[in-house]
């Protein structure tokens, strides 16, 4: 953790922020020093410009930090994580507020993660003086289960295979008292998970189903899926070495279920939790799926094998129907789903489908409030015949090379019909390049603008539950 929870000591050295039109003020507020280099620099506050002030004996004194205005419509509200590597060890406190001192806080918490289980040497780290008007300990729950679901990501897949995700999901269930069913190999058939069988039956460690419950089963259900594809080759449809260089994230979907599920376990939150994890690796042998192939799946929908890399679908296909049948409250799933998505809206902005306008307009509120970007895309219904299978009930690819990642989310559709309220994400779960509290590696993509969703019903719910009873007195 980056946070210095104590009191704040008296060396703590001062970060000031400053706009174009506030720096005036913040300028003579400063030390005489610290004024008199910025002056001799020629500081200008603009957004992310970072400067180190000296005392007047040269020790360290202080911090610029440059912002942009906050009406400014590219305004990087995590922009403040960037100091996290741009100061030298020790501890830090915000002497002016930024924009938004909780996430500017939450920023830096993000931005000190570091992926070192492979490194011999690793560095300190600056710690900041949480705000007091900032909930330092929610911002560490958040954080916590964002290191989380990134080190799953970043793990390399020699180290990270079916059993070790499994390992993990147990480990997280455990840690939160939930109670947690693990189905294996031969037992997926014998249960009626035909398609998460035959996705994984190929790999030396077997394909898997992790069920998590946890709260209180009269609580609302909500139900998180998350994509567990620990490696994917793309099966007999291999893919090109170029496209398999980041393959080991192509299990992000159950990294983001597991973070989420953390931050609602962690926060004690009012639901009926299920987590449910389909786990597999897209190996290539004489056990794997072949184009052309034909399979039941648990819905009773015979699914065409188009093509052996369309395989995240298969093993979501058979955990929504398990998740459906329940009829939840709210039913998501998460998957780095596909390619389409990421030339669509590029790697930072995950593609999300819902029939619900209701849900959707709450999903983009909470994606705004808590800088989680997403943006709706159409389960525009004339494409569904493009899954028509020649064979069978259904294609598990389209028949028209385009509009991808709708089509994908079409094929999920077929599998949800009862839950009251349903949502795929189609994520890229990776950071090609450092930003502002995003380390180049694994991401944890819409948990907390879900998180905020889910957290702010409840307390909605229970404000009109305390009326109610208030009425009935």
């Amino acid at each position: 953790m980056s946070l210095y929870l104590g009191s704040p000591p008296a060396e703590a050295v001062p970060i000031f922020f400053a706009t174009a039109e506030s720096w005036p003020k913040v300028e003579s507020s400063l030390p005489a020093a610290a004024a008199a280099y910025a002056n001799a620099c020629a500081y200008e506050p603009t957004a992310g410009r970072i400067l180190i002030v000296p005392t007047e004996t040269g020790e360290l004194g202080g911090v610029l930090c440059g912002l942009a205005p906050k009406t400014a419509p590219n305004r990087d509200p995590f922009l403040p994580g960037r100091l996290v590597a741009a100061v030298p060890p020790g501890v830090y406190r915000f002497a002016n507020a930024p924009h938004d001192p909780t996430l500017a806080t939450l920023a830096w918490e993000l931005a000190a993660y570091r992926f070192d289980r492979y490194k011999k040497d690793r560095h300190q780290l600056p710690q900041l003086c949480p705000p007091q008007d900032v909930d330092f300990a929610k911002i560490a729950r958040i954080a916590a289960a964002v290191a989380l679901g990134r080190d799953l990501i970043n793990t390399p897949a020699n180290d990270l295979g079916p059993d070790e995700l499994e390992s993990a999901a147990v480990a997280v269930a455990t840690r939160f008292q939930a109670s947690v069913s693990v189905l294996t190999g031969c037992a997926l058939l014998a249960a009626n998970f035909p398609l998460i069988h035959v996705v994984g039956r190929a790999a030396e460690q077997a394909p898997r189903l992790v069920d998590i419950s946890w709260g209180d089963p009269r609580a609302p259900k909500v139900t998180l899926v998350g994509k567990g594809v620990c490696f994917d080759t793309g099966g007999l449809d291999i893919k090109p070495e170029s496209a398999m260089q980041l393959m080991k994230k192509d299990m992000g979907g159950a990294a983001t279920a597991l973070a989420l599920a953390h931050m609602i376990m962690s926060s004690a939150l009012p639901v009926r939790l299920r987590v449910l994890l389909p786990i597999v690796e897209n190996a290539i042998s004489s056990a794997a799926m072949r184009p052309g192939d034909v399979y039941p799946s648990r819905k009773g929908i015979s699914v065409e094998i188009g093509n052996t890399d369309a395989e995240g679908r298969l093993i979501l296909a058979d955990a929504l129907a398990l998740a459906d049948e329940e009829a939840p409250d709210l039913l998501v799933d998460f998957a780095t789903l596909t390619g389409a998505a990421r030339v669509a809206l590029g790697p930072d902005l995950p593609a999300f489908y819902t029939m619900d306008e209701t849900f959707a307009r709450q999903i983009a509120t909470h994606a705004e409030r808590v800088f989680d970007p997403v943006w709706r895309m159409p389960l525009w219904d004339p494409y569904d015949k493009l899954l028509d299978g020649k064979v069978a009930d259904l294609s598990n690819i389209s028949a028209s090379p385009f509009a991808g990642s709708i089509t994908a989310a079409l094929f999920l559709r077929r599998f949800v019909e009862r839950a009251k309220a349903w949502a795929h994400f189609d994520i890229y779960a990776w950071t090609p390049a450092e930003q502002s509290a995003r380390p180049e590696g694994g991401e944890i993509q819409v948990a907390r603008l879900l998180f905020d969703l889910i957290e702010t019903g409840c307390a909605g719910a229970a404000r009109r539950d305390r009326q109610a009873a208030e009425i009935g007195q």
